[in-house]
């Protein structure tokens, strides 16, 4: 149960950050694509997720990511996906910063969402770099091409590569000028994600980790609950409302 003083801190927040990774989203039941059940045809994800094994065989990188499309797309929105999209409507400054891919936030309402990971529902023109949506499912073509004939690839960042400098200067920039920040879901071990709360709390932010174990900075952050998001956001949720 969150103490008072984390109730009363976002009560009164103007400025909120929220961090997400896989852990809400597997509430919804997405898998994390890691370790054994993350297998697919014994192909471990960290070897489909790359440049070089898009570049060696594109087709089967996207037979792999139109599964994982599959997977996902019949899939809702939970509670913590919803209290976040609430918060962010009652909230002046919202900024909600995923590490998840799956749209799951979007579907469940939010809107000011910065995605350091990309989205498995776009895809980018490896020729013309141009980004677009593409719903198609299953895909009609494996690979998908592009208008101009080119190859599309998925619009997620793969092992190896450098985050959008635009994206991580957006989510920076929301972390030191925020007054309250929730990390959801994540271990806060990758990097650059990992820092995030911390520059929060170094700008004098009041943050908050909700996770089902403890993590790296349980004992950095103001307050760690621990749980699943959704039952715990729930119950935050109901308590701002004064119920």
């Amino acid at each position: 149960m969150p103490n008072i003083l984390t109730i009363n801190k976002l009560k009164n927040a103007k400025r909120v950050v929220i961090l997400t990774g896989a852990g809400i989203s597997a509430e919804s039941g997405v898998p994390t694509f890691r370790g054994e059940d993350g297998l697919w045809r014994n192909y471990n994800p960290h070897e489909l997720a790359t440049p070089e094994a898009f570049e060696r065989d594109p087709r089967l990188v996207w037979e792999w990511y139109n599964w994982r499309r599959e997977i996902i797309h019949p899939l809702e929105p939970n509670k913590g996906h919803r209290f976040i999209a609430e918060l962010e409507r009652n909230t002046s400054c919202f900024t909600l910063i995923t590490q998840n891919v799956d749209g799951l936030h979007q579907k469940g309402g939010s809107k000011n969402c910065v995605e350091l990971h990309g989205n498995i529902w776009r895809v980018r023109c490896v020729k013309e770099g141009r980004v677009f949506g593409l719903l198609d499912l299953p895909l009609k073509d494996i690979p998908p091409l592009c208008g101009c004939g080119s190859i599309l690839r998925p619009d997620v960042v793969w092992f190896g590569e450098s985050l959008d400098p635009e994206v991580m200067s957006k989510a920076y920039n929301a972390v030191r000028d925020c007054d309250f920040m929730m990390v959801i879901g994540t271990s806060a071990v990758v990097q650059p994600a990992g820092s995030l709360p911390l520059i929060a709390k170094e700008n004098g932010a009041y943050v908050v980790e909700i996770n089902i174990e403890k993590t790296p900075i349980s004992g950095i952050v103001d307050e760690s609950l621990i749980g699943k998001a959704g039952e715990i956001l729930g119950k935050l949720y109901h308590e701002i409302q004064g119920h």
